[in-house]
């Protein structure tokens, strides 16, 4: 199947050791060892993978304020397949040739039950892309979905020191000294010491902070 020239390669690995896939003082992403990973390709050169797993997302997203602190630590188990994009050379040397056993360990009768699941992941995240106008040209850095209990799709953009998390109920983005949190209708922006936290009722409140 193909998505707009991305498609999924025929070749299954796993990862003999526990990976982790991306990781800065607010997030890290771990795989287990025995992650099931089929390549996503575009052009026929590797750009990304369908993984599944025992994982963990940990993402740190707590604003210090005037006010206290506001936000919430996330911590999101990794046990259904979810999509990575990005530079890969360094992930490929993580994997090895997968087995019959390796597919049996998460439950699946063969390669191709695994294979459907990821097609229906990447048509899943690509479409929703298309109809957002959304590309992937040029540098973005890593991108992860990861499905959720509303079957849709928390979506996490990382490229050095900028992070972009949107979920269902929260969206947060973090660039260094910069921090904007939307959560349980409160908007938190943060900029060098200088905090504006707009509450459900609407009101406004200015603060600089310490932090």
């Amino acid at each position: 199947m193909i998505w707009r020239n991305y498609k999924l390669g025929n070749t299954i690995s796993k990862a003999p050791e526990p990976v982790t896939l991306w990781k800065t003082e607010r997030c890290i992403i771990e795989i287990s060892s025995d992650t099931l990973a089929v390549p996503i390709k575009l052009d026929d050169e590797e750009k990304g993978y369908v993984l599944h797993g025992h994982g963990k997302l940990l993402l740190d997203a707590i604003v210090e304020t005037g006010e206290g602190a506001i936000g919430k630590s996330i911590e999101k188990e990794l046990d259904e397949p979810f999509l990575m994009l990005g530079d890969t050379k360094e992930m490929q040397e993580h994997f090895t040739e997968s087995s019959k056993e390796d597919f049996a360990a998460m439950s699946y009768e063969n390669q191709q039950e695994f294979l459907d699941k990821a097609e229906d992941l990447c048509s899943r995240f690509f479409r929703e892309r298309e109809h957002n106008h959304q590309s992937f040209d040029g540098d973005h850095g890593f991108i992860f979905a990861f499905p959720n209990e509303a079957e849709k799709l928390d979506i996490l953009v990382a490229k050095n020191s900028k992070l972009v998390y949107k979920a269902e109920d929260v969206v947060f983005v973090s660039n260094k000294d910069k921090v904007v949190l939307k959560s349980q209708g409160e908007v938190v922006c943060k900029n060098n010491g200088k905090s504006v936290v707009i509450q459900k009722d609407k009101s406004v409140i200015i603060r600089k902070t310490m932090f």
